[in-house]
């Protein structure tokens, strides 16, 4: 199972206006940041707000703020939201044409793992993934690896 680049990138999102709460972020910022296409991001932006994750200003000093607290944003409901699809298998969606539908004993297993992995994802917020070194910073300072193998900033 792998997520969409919807989610990772929505994730990547909040985290950056995470770490820059003292101010309205733009696109094109984040865009550069991350090396993804302002207009990918702004499809995302625009998700993101239309489901009440994020606030926009427009305008010329306009930019996004995070319209909760990150201890308050769930990342399985992000995830839920930000996903269109999260059958792993042909019988989990609505488009189930398997023959061994009602007869395999895969469907349970499989729908047990992923409200597992949702569970896990509840039981997380955007806070718990924020870095202590906003994401800019990271572009600014990359981390090298001194002599014995340790990362550092200098």
């Amino acid at each position: 199972m792998r997520l969409t680049n919807m989610s990772d990138y929505a994730v990547r999102l909040l985290i950056y206006l995470g770490s820059h709460r003292e101010r309205l972020c733009t696109i094109a910022e984040i865009a550069q940041v991350y090396g993804i296409s302002e207009p990918h991001l702004m499809k995302i932006t625009h998700r993101l707000a239309q489901r009440g994750w994020i606030r926009t200003v427009r305008g010329k000093n306009g930019g996004m703020e995070l319209a909760h607290e990150p201890g308050e944003i769930r990342l399985g409901a992000l995830i839920r939201d930000m996903e269109n699809d999260l059958a792993l298998v042909e019988c989990m969606g609505p488009d189930n044409h398997c023959i061994l539908s009602g007869c395999c004993g895969l469907k349970p297993i499989v729908a047990g793992a992923m409200k597992a992995f949702m569970d896990h994802l509840d039981a997380h917020t955007l806070a718990d993934v924020i870095p202590a070194v906003p994401p800019a910073a990271l572009r600014i300072a990359p981390r090298r690896v001194a002599a014995g193998g340790f990362p550092t900033t200098a």
